[in-house]
């Protein structure tokens, strides 16, 4: 198969942005499709997929007997939310000699029954094997259930009326023991939900108490527009899991049994489509932020999940629109694929974002993003004209922010480069998590940038790094409050190495301020040291060296000399690429550290960074920090005003230091920002 998906069927008028239709759409799945098909040689193999890593991933140990079925259950599962719709749709479909729509009935069935070679395990013999002395153990299995239930309700017709009762009973009882067993306190929650759900529909006896404890915990972990908190912190499992499931709950079950709990379930949906379209960007890109990054487009399944609902807010011809960008942007590319299966990593393999619970086969959540073809051809999303929302209504260099208090989001649109930057709070992590603070404590998250991991203990991108000097250690910011945006600026404060057992005066930290340019992100923020000497850091994006050119620029401004760096390059993709740095006050200096293996789209990668130190313990001495990122898709120079916004900075206190009152930034183009962390203290959120 060719490394590069290429859809034949394209129409730009019903689709003037990606030209991409529902044929579309069923080609990208077969396409995927036939790339898991040609790893499997025989017919009563089960979906292992090739394993080009086997440190961090799951199995993890040849004597892990639940790993492996939980490997066979993924495998088979998620591969199923591309098959079954293309199995309603082309029912005699065969791949690699195989008919897909057989292969998945028998291992379907095969799965659920004991004692066959492919069997995933109940409940308690996964118990059993773990010899886990936890009584509320729960297991990956159950989040296969519940992907299996979807799949079967979408291949209804084909699969799952073909069994015969005696089949559809060892389906229903090893379904029903993982319904109504052990599960996660979070999104997990929801897979029993649907499990019950599915088998209620079918006329299976369930225990509907726990489905309604299962289910008020869910809409009790709402924080506002849309979002739901999973865990300490907000990702995408508000999307691809919360505002895809519940619709779907309640379209098999809460509508008609619990039709309080369905209404707010709907109202949450259609919230979150009050702004999610703006959370992508000018060619649908997906940000990389969160964990589970290997899912990638998933995110765009809210859409779907929305359209399920009774009354839907999604606007159909916005939401294909991103959903076909956001597809593109990774099957667009050559590395997207190891051996015809999704990498595990963003775009190529990447591992300093794959998690301990993952395994080849988790790649295939993915295709969650394409239970869309359940949808008819003459449904809204398929018939609508593609539009692209708020990047019509922008122009020239104007950005649209959005805030969200509740979920701690802040996202905004720059119609100059077509990015979607990301500014987040609310995130609590371990202070030796570093995989943890990648997903979550970057200070921005670009839709062209995807993060990078640390090109050197000294440097993080959207980080900083503070170094003791005293003790020689170093530390990351892992923990975020979040306060708010006030008269434009947003406000947050990190923590380096917080730990609940110290008081938060005897750690350091830094309060954020942080407003939009036309390109980017102005940043004046405070330090909140209680202990010097330190040296300070804070990185750029990290920007994928494919042949890098550099340059070096000054410009006064009243007060002081305003320094910059300029890269230009390009991308694994061969797209132009510009970033430039600028410092003004509060930093001694710009540098660049070159990474190998720390950028999730190339190989190698620069980092342009910010350095200063604070030498004089209990000293007064310069605490706000001026600092630019800006960046765009092309070559064509950065303006000087540009690159140099800042006219002059004026300060409260007489020594110009800006250790007390407001600090006022004026532009050159004569807007101002007033810089003031009075008050924040007592509206600091996690």
């Amino acid at each position: 198969m060719s490394d590069i998906f290429s859809p034949k069927h394209l129409d730009y008028e019903r689709s003037p942005y990606t030209g991409l239709t529902r044929e579309s759409w069923i080609e990208a799945a077969e396409y995927l499709l036939n790339g898991i098909f040609q790893n499997i040689r025989d017919f009563k193999d089960p979906v292992v997929m090739p394993r080009k890593e086997t440190q961090v991933t799951y199995p993890h140990s040849a004597d892990a007997v639940w790993e492996f079925q939980a490997e066979y259950f993924e495998g088979l599962a998620r591969s199923l939310f591309i098959a079954a719709p293309l199995i309603h749709i082309k029912p005699e479909l065969t791949l690699n000699d195989i008919s897909v729509r057989n292969y998945y009935k028998s291992h379907i069935l095969r799965a659920c029954t004991p004692g066959d070679s492919v069997y995933v395990g109940s409940y308690a013999a996964c118990r059993e094997l773990s010899k886990d002395p936890n009584p509320f153990r729960a297991f990956q299995q159950t989040v296969e259930t519940c992907a299996l239930v979807i799949c079967l309700w979408m291949s209804k017709e084909e699969i799952w009326d073909t069994y015969t009762k005696a089949q559809k009973d060892v389906i229903a009882d090893f379904l029903l023991e993982y319904a109504h067993g052990n599960t996660v306190p979070q999104n997990w929650r929801l897979f029993n939900m649907l499990d019950m759900a599915f088998l209620s529909m079918e006329g299976y006896k369930i225990d509907a108490d726990i489905m309604r404890e299962h289910a008020q915990a869910i809409l009790a972990y709402y924080a506002g527009d849309g979002w739901y908190r999973d865990g300490h912190s907000f990702d995408y499992y508000s999307c691809w899991a919360f505002n895809v499931y519940a619709p779907l709950w309640n379209n098999w079950y809460g509508y008609e049994h619990e039709p309080y709990l369905a209404k707010k379930f709907e109202e949450n949906s259609n919230a979150l489509m009050k702004t999610y379209a703006d959370f992508f960007d000018a060619d649908g890109f997906t940000n990389m932020w969160g964990r589970s990054n290997i899912y990638r487009n998933a995110a765009t399944s809210a859409f779907d999940g929305n359209m399920m609902l009774e009354n839907y807010a999604a606007d159909p011809g916005l939401a294909r629109r991103i959903s076909s960008g956001s597809l593109m942007q990774f099957m667009g590319r050559e590395d997207f694929l190891y051996k015809g299966v999704p990498t595990l990593g963003f775009y190529g393999q990447f591992m300093p974002l794959v998690q301990g619970y993952s395994c080849a086969e988790s790649p295939f959540w993915l295709g969650k993003a394409f239970l869309c073809l359940h949808l008819p051809a003459e449904h809204p999303f398929w018939t609508a004209t593609e539009n692209n929302g708020t990047w019509e209504k922008l122009c020239g260099n104007e950005v649209k922010t959005t805030t969200l208090d509740g979920p701690a989001l802040c996202f905004s649109n720059h119609k100059a480069s077509g990015e979607t930057i990301l500014r987040s709070g609310k995130v609590v992590k371990h202070k030796k998590d570093e995989h943890g603070m990648w997903n979550y404590s970057k200070l921005c998250f670009n839709t062209k940038y995807p993060w990078e991991s640390a090109p050197s203990k000294e440097v993080e991108a959207q980080q900083y790094v503070l170094h003791d000097l005293t003790d020689d250690t170093y530390d990351k910011a892992n923990v975020t409050f979040w306060h708010g945006e006030k008269d434009g600026v947003l406000y947050r404060r990190q923590f380096f190495g917080y730990e609940m057992e110290t008081e938060c005066h005897w750690i350091q930290a830094v309060s954020l301020a942080d407003y939009t340019v036309p390109y980017g992100i102005m940043r004046a923020d405070k330090l909140r040291l209680f202990k010097k000497p330190v040296m300070l850091t804070l990185g750029a994006y990290g920007f994928p060296d494919n042949g890098t050119e550099m340059t070096e620029r000054e410009a006064d401004y009243e007060g002081g000399t305003a320094r910059a760096i300029i890269l230009k390059g390009r991308d694994f993709t061969g797209r132009e690429k510009q970033l430039a740095m600028t410092i003004y006050d509060g930093w001694d200096c710009l540098k660049t550290v070159n990474s190998r293996g720390t950028n999730p789209d190339s190989e190698k990668s620069v980092v342009v960074y910010a350095e200063t130190a604070r030498k004089n313990h209990n000293h007064y001495e310069q605490a706000i920090l001026v600092s630019q990122v800006i960046t765009k898709e092309e070559h064509g120079d950065f303006t000087d005003e540009e690159l140099f916004p800042i006219r002059k900075i004026t300060y409260t206190d007489p020594q110009a230091k800006g250790g007390y009152g407001p600090v006022i930034i004026t532009h050159k183009d004569g807007t101002t920002k007033t810089i003031d962390f009075d008050g924040i203290e007592g509206r600091l959120m996690l």
